[in-house]
């Protein structure tokens, strides 16, 4: 079967899931294409570009439900839990994009276009749309990574010198539920659009 770049992200995907990111190389990459590892390079330069890639590809596969007529804070809870859904999916590859790839997100991506969507909705200002939706990006990712990472888990178990690290039955902190902190994540990023959004409408908003 010929080699196509689709086939190798593929290909890629599948060696990315089932070790880590770090651990693929171009050799092995041909090795599971079962092809000359020369022959690749036809079809992309390096391994960096394998890896922008594999990213592009799971991006394009981002869907989430159109709820049009909802309320803005009901659309964008479903957005980025839908995006968190996505990220699970493949956290290896997701927690590299988010801490190594600076352009993962695209502005044509479905994530962001449906994002400023919202924020348009939402009664954001046009000129301040791209602002806010990168906010938005940067505190979605940022939970997310630290969550795939295993970083959340560890900072919950962070306890000032003075406490114990077990509760008061000698049980071990089992670590956050991460659910629920996404959704409190989700709660304060809402909230603060909405002061946002209500500082504008009364003009108080500084620009």
């Amino acid at each position: 079967m010929p080699l196509t770049e689709a086939g190798i992200y593929a290909a890629a995907l599948r060696l990315i899931d089932t070790d880590e990111v770090e651990t693929l190389t171009m050799r092995k990459l041909a090795t599971v294409l079962d092809a000359n590892p020369m022959s690749l390079y036809h079809h992309v330069p390096n391994k960096e570009a394998v890896l922008r890639g594999v990213a592009r590809m799971v991006g394009t596969q981002f869907r989430t439900v159109t709820l049009e007529n909802a309320p803005w804070q009901e659309r964008i809870r479903l957005l980025a839990t839908d995006f968190r859904t996505l990220a699970h999916r493949h956290p290896k590859l997701m927690a590299y994009s988010f801490s190594h790839q600076p352009d993962f997100i695209q502005r044509e991506d479905p994530f962001l276009a449906a994002l400023t969507a919202i924020l348009g909705a939402a009664g954001v200002p046009f000129p301040e749309i791209p602002e806010t939706a990168a906010l938005v990006c940067a505190v979605v990712t940022g939970v997310l990574t630290a969550e795939l990472n295993g970083a959340l888990h560890q900072w919950a178990n962070l306890k000032p010198p003075t406490l114990s690290t077990a509760d008061e039955d000698g049980h071990a902190n089992p670590g956050p539920d991460e659910d629920r902190v996404f959704r409190l994540v989700l709660d304060t990023l809402i909230t603060g659009l909405e002061s946002r959004l209500a500082a504008d409408g009364d003009g108080h908003a500084s620009h």
